[in-house]
């Protein structure tokens, strides 16, 4: 496959070198544009070596090839990788003042951004209305990532490492096997509140929830994404969905239930608390009010959003559920098997979690069990992986 690698002159850059030698390593015919900016970053030297091609900047080199339109109209996949905030503004304006430019203009194949920058010049309104242009365009929009950035500071910008942008810029190209259905996912955790300060959640950071919705986005999916809490910056990974926010697990039924009388499609991904308090309070509970060392909080039992999607969903909908177990093994199957029948979903998602396991990871391992309580798929690796293999065993059982 022939891709086209630009890349902008952020700091970021550095790992761009990786990015383009692994799509070397995996076959791919790479081009690299590197901006003058670029260039300050990383010489271009090294992308000619990385990428085993001749490098230029400039729309006046190789003019009998006529380059700032070739490389466009060859491009099977364009990718522009650190995409800083003055390179989207170009981008969202047309401009085309060096070959890079050149070819984002004359090029017809999928084009994958991912930002790089600070924080506050990636929620500068100005920064959101040229990702929404971009995004409206068809540009496949890649992060931020959450983390640390230059300069010690930390915050949503952060690029995505070269591994993730290469597995979700190959997926762009993936057939559209989802075209003309209609999705909703849950993602996030419920939190259930005891006073105005206090709450009873779970550590679901809704990551593997909109990996799910963006998988189905980008194999033609329509998606509407139910999220309840998420942690800093992964909703950034939503761009272009309908997202509908849910706090409580009654919010969270409210919201599926309206988002599934539409849908072909029913994930609950959210992490569901299962119990409330039986009463909040209006004010915060103060330690002294308990009359010593111990507090009783009485609770009762959540909504079951699963369990009511199943009850009520259309002939021919599938309801898909998981499963977060901290066993293992034979009896991580046997309790996933269980929930199945008790559920009713057509597929469970069983995934193992810990500590350190599963939530507020970046990668996960599942089990799917179909009818009967069978594998009918597992998948292991980044959490868009897992998504996409989600959905294969989804098209599998419809």
């Amino acid at each position: 496959m022939f891709v086209v690698v630009g890349v902008t002159g952020g700091i970021a850059a550095y790992k761009s070198v990786h990015l383009v030698r692994l799509l070397v390593k995996a076959g791919h015919e790479v081009h690299v544009i590197p901006t003058d900016d670029a260039l300050r970053f990383v010489g271009l030297p090294t992308w000619e070596a990385i990428s085993r091609h001749p490098v230029t900047t400039s729309v006046h080199d190789d003019v009998p090839q006529v380059r700032h339109v070739a490389l466009g109209r060859q491009a099977d996949l364009v990718i522009v990788a650190p995409a800083t905030a003055d390179s989207l503004a170009k981008m969202a304006a047309g401009l085309a003042g060096d070959l890079l430019g050149t070819t984002l203009l004359a090029t017809t194949a999928p084009v994958v951004v991912a930002p790089a920058m600070h924080t506050e010049m990636w929620r500068h309104p100005a920064t959101q209305a040229n990702v929404a242009t971009l995004s409206a365009r068809g540009v496949h929009v890649v992060g931020p990532a959450d983390g640390e950035l230059t300069g010690g500071d930390s915050g949503p910008g952060r690029m995505l490492e070269p591994e993730e942008i290469v597995e979700r810029a190959l997926a762009v190209l993936r057939p559209q096997d989802l075209a003309g259905l209609t999705v909703a996912v849950s993602t996030g955790g419920t939190r259930e509140p005891i006073d105005p300060v206090r709450f009873i959640g779970n550590r679901s950071s809704g990551r593997q929830g909109v990996a799910l919705a963006r998988a189905a986005a980008d194999r033609g999916a329509h998606v509407t994404l139910v999220a309840a809490h998420t942690d800093d910056g992964v909703l950034t990974d939503a761009a272009g969905l309908t997202v509908v926010h849910a706090g409580t697990a009654a919010d969270l039924l409210t919201a599926m239930t309206d988002a599934a009388a539409t849908a072909d499609v029913v994930v609950m991904a959210a992490a569901v608390a299962d119990y409330r308090p039986v009463s909040a309070s209006d004010t915060k509970l103060a330690k002294e009010s308990a009359g010593g060392p111990e507090r009783t909080l009485a609770l009762v039992e959540t909504e079951d959003v699963l369990s009511n999607l199943a009850r009520d969903r259309r002939n021919g909908q599938i309801v898909v559920g998981f499963a977060a177990e901290t066993s293992h093994g034979e009896e991580l199957l046997e309790r996933g098997r269980r929930k199945l029948a008790r559920k009713g979903a057509d597929l469970l998602v069983v995934n193992e979690v810990g500590w350190g396991r599963g939530f507020e990871a970046g990668e996960n391992e599942v089990i799917v069990l179909g009818a009967g309580g069978h594998v009918v798929a597992a998948a292991s690796g980044t959490k868009r992986a897992v998504a996409d293999a989600i959905w294969d065993a989804v098209l599998a059982a419809r």
